[in-house]
């Protein structure tokens, strides 16, 4: 069976430090360091990637690669008095993603453009990059297009900053499920439960009694 040539590029970029593009991308890597945060690029270094989130060679379309640093990110130190395991500096991780950052990141720089989607790039050992699609929504070629003029619908304006891309839906849990105890439903049912029986902190504020079980049952049933 023929295969098409955005397979064989995705072959590639499955295993990126193990397959032939390895020399290529470290020969770039180093490039990209003195670059600045944002750079705009001609074209996709992935091609299939692109093509899959919608991708068109035509006037509308904008390619961007982001530079991000890696690891967590670390809240200013307090100057105010707190124990130091209030403080919050060390172990905290955001709940967005570093892809979703890069987004971020690409639209406040080109505030007239819109977000379509991102894939990762490469990385070494200090940052991440990854390319960001963006479009146009007031260009006459974007807005002829039935394939992707539903972004000039006003709706759709600042889009990246509501979840409304492939990584912000990835961050609020839309894409995959993690069964039925990870459920929105699910876990209001629980919180409810254990606020009625005073398990939650919410629901016992300050010093409560301790009764034996029996009392315990006793106190609720009168209740």
């Amino acid at each position: 069976m023929a295969r098409s040539m955005y397979h064989y590029i995705a072959e590639l970029w499955k295993r990126p430090h193990d397959s032939e593009i390895r020399d290529i991308m470290r020969e770039r890597y180093i490039e990209w360091r003195r670059e600045p945060v944002v750079v705009r690029v001609d074209k996709p270094t992935r091609l299939d990637r692109a093509r899959a989130l919608g991708y068109k060679a035509k006037q509308g379309f904008v390619v961007v690669r982001v530079r991000i640093s890696k690891g967590g990110r670390e809240r200013p130190r307090p100057n105010k008095g707190r124990r130091p395991k209030r403080m919050g500096v060390y172990g905290y991780s955001p709940e967005k993603s570093i892809q979703l950052m890069a987004e971020e990141t690409a639209a406040r720089k080109y505030r007239n453009l819109e977000v379509l989607g991102s894939y990762y790039v490469g990385e070494d050992g200090l940052y991440k990059w990854y390319e960001v699609i963006l479009v146009d929504p007031h260009h006459p070629a974007i807005k002829s297009d039935p394939d992707i003029n539903w972004i000039t619908d006003p709706s759709q304006r600042g889009r990246v900053f509501r979840g409304k891309t492939m990584a912000g839906r990835r961050m609020r849990g839309l894409l995959r499920s993690r069964g039925l105890r990870g459920t929105h439903h699910y876990k209001w049912k629980k919180k409810a439960k254990e606020r009625k029986l005073r398990k939650r902190h919410e629901a016992s504020r300050g010093a409560r009694l301790i009764l034996p079980q029996d009392k315990y049952e006793e106190v609720m049933g009168e209740k």
